[in-house]
């Protein structure tokens, strides 16, 4: 039966926002006070969804499981499936004792935690975001920042942090592009704007994690480093935006970041090298000598591929060739049966529900040939191939709990017109939504683990309400995609990722109670520079 949302069912918006909030309150309860494991966490936050869509929405059992049923299968593929492959990788350069070698030759270009978590979390993750996303970044930097000797608590948490700066131009850009698409706007304006906003946080980002890790005492000594990456990534991120597309700032940005930091580390070092407490006294094990160039090679030879490969499958002719084996599956019982209505959508609209199994172009199979060209250069042969694999999916079994529920829940409170409730009700701030835009995106991101899906969650409101406001329509676009990357730190897709690639499986609490308060903060902070452009800096809307 065709049904068509209802985003205030109580008739009152206030008591209808608080019940579509229930879900929402479940998992983060669940998470940050009770601390439970993340499955258990999703699983009871997408039943308590199902139940306010059907009982609260009135939407039909069979559309809210079905729905449910859709965005659990998002869960296992793509994004399972990219989880998987990343830890597969990194535990074949474990298994075959090339991650040491790749641990010395970190070491060469410095011991120091801090500065460590700058190049990995900070660079490489941001350049793995910018070439994939979707978990990608998160799966890779944790586990090799694990590898290297981090507390798995303080890796996550890190990397999810750091993920912050990139998180709005991943993928290629398609966040930025998605937002024109769904508002009509000028992408290049949208681009531009958030490369306004989001320098201002990547400048602070470095320093912030350094202080997280050490305190601000010992952060100071190496406060010239965390500037060199900052303002040089900040740098490139805002020309790039502004100058070139959507598509290449984070790729640019990231190189930029890494090569600066690398170079300055050759001519200057902090006073004291900083670890980890109960971590040994530093020492170098390895000879250096002995870490010839083609020992180097071969040991970071797992990410050189993986890295071109992430980038061969981001080039649109590469994607639009691949595609063409895509199965796009129409899902009964859902598709066309869900119309959105105003002032969500422009005019009614049914929603489409096509599951699509992108199986060539999506990035996990990127990694997984990644991976065995990595197990040809490294001599793996199939039976260890298989066995190691077979082990990484072992150690995943929650996390493929997990994940399935965290995006069947996305997708219930998507298709039933809960979240759209929640984005009127900070739509109706008035001339204060400004600061509440980017906390749209934060609960777009927060719901569905994907700036590009709160983009094309909220896109439309935030143009509509910006117009009735007064206020340009690109800047609270812009906002929508700035705030949601402050969202992405505490998502429970991101969370579950975050976990399984640094063995806290069942520690989800633990990284949730971590981050919450970091996100918040991060989102305040781009309200207040989006509420300033809005009234006092006008001059910066493109």
């Amino acid at each position: 039966m065709n049904w068509t949302q209802v985003y205030d069912p109580m008739q009152n918006l206030a008591l209808s926002s608080l019940l579509a909030a229930i879900p929402i309150i479940v998992i983060f309860y669940l998470l940050a006070i009770r601390r439970s494991p993340g499955q258990i966490a999703g699983a009871l936050a997408l039943v308590s969804a199902v139940l306010v869509a059907i009982f609260v929405y009135q939407m039909p059992p069979g559309l809210a499981i079905t729905s449910a049923a859709m965005g659990a299968l998002y869960g296992i593929f793509p994004i399972f499936w990219i989880v998987i492959t990343a830890i597969f990788i990194y535990n074949l350069t474990v298994e075959t004792g090339q991650f040491q070698i790749v641990k010395d030759s970190i070491a060469t270009i410095t011991d120091d935690r801090r500065l460590q978590a700058l190049l990995i979390a900070f660079g490489f993750g941001a350049f793995l975001e910018g070439a994939a996303g979707f978990g990608t970044p998160v799966a890779i930097s944790a586990g090799m920042l694990v590898g290297l000797g981090f507390n798995p608590l303080y890796a996550a948490g890190l990397c999810l942090i750091a993920n912050t700066a990139p998180v709005a131009f991943g993928g290629i850009g398609i966040p930025i592009i998605v937002a024109g698409q769904v508002t009509g706007l000028d992408t290049m304006k949208i681009s531009a704007m958030v490369g306004r906003q989001l320098p201002f946080l990547s400048i602070i980002i470095p320093i912030w994690l350094v202080v997280l890790m050490s305190g601000w005492k010992a952060a100071k000594e190496v406060l010239p480093a965390c500037l060199v990456a900052g303002v040089s990534f900040a740098g490139v991120q805002w020309f790039s935006s502004n100058y070139i597309g959507p598509e290449l700032p984070d790729i640019l940005s990231s190189l930029a970041c890494i090569v600066s930091l690398t170079i300055f580390l050759k001519y200057w070092k902090p006073a004291n090298i900083w670890r980890f407490e109960n971590e040994p006294a530093p020492t170098l094990v390895a000879d250096r000598a002995a870490l010839t160039l083609g020992k180097v090679l071969k040991a970071w030879s797992p990410f050189i591929i993986l890295t071109v490969m992430v980038i061969l499958w981001g080039l649109k002719p590469v994607v639009a060739s691949l595609n063409t084996v895509t199965i796009n599956w129409i899902v009964p019982g859902l598709d066309k049966l869900v119309t959105q209505v105003a002032p969500i959508a422009k005019q009614p609209v049914a929603l489409a529900a096509l599951y699509k199994i992108n199986w060539l172009s999506a990035a996990g199979t990127a990694l997984f040939i990644a991976s065995i060209l990595t197990a040809a250069v490294l001599g793996v042969g199939p039976s260890r191939f298989i066995a190691v694999f077979a082990k990484t999916f072992k150690q995943l079994l929650k996390p493929l709990i997990t994940i399935p529920c965290v995006l069947g829940l996305a997708y219930v409170m998507n298709y039933s017109g809960m979240s759209s409730t929640l984005g009127l009700f900070l739509a109706g701030s008035g001339s204060l939504f400004p600061f509440f835009s980017p906390f749209l995106g934060w609960l777009g991101v927060f719901l569905t683990g994907s700036d590009t899906s709160a983009n094309a969650l909220f896109g439309n409101l935030q143009s509509v309400t910006g117009q009735q406001i007064g206020v340009d329509p690109i800047l609270t676009v812009a906002g929508n995609s700035s705030g949601g990357v402050c969202g992405k730190m505490i998502s429970p897709q991101s969370i579950a990722v975050a976990t399984a690639a640094t063995g806290l499986v069942g520690k989800e609490g633990d990284l949730f109670s971590f981050t919450v308060k970091h996100s918040l903060v991060l989102a305040v902070i781009v309200g207040l520079i989006t509420y300033a452009q809005a009234y006092w800096l006008s001059w910066m809307i493109p």
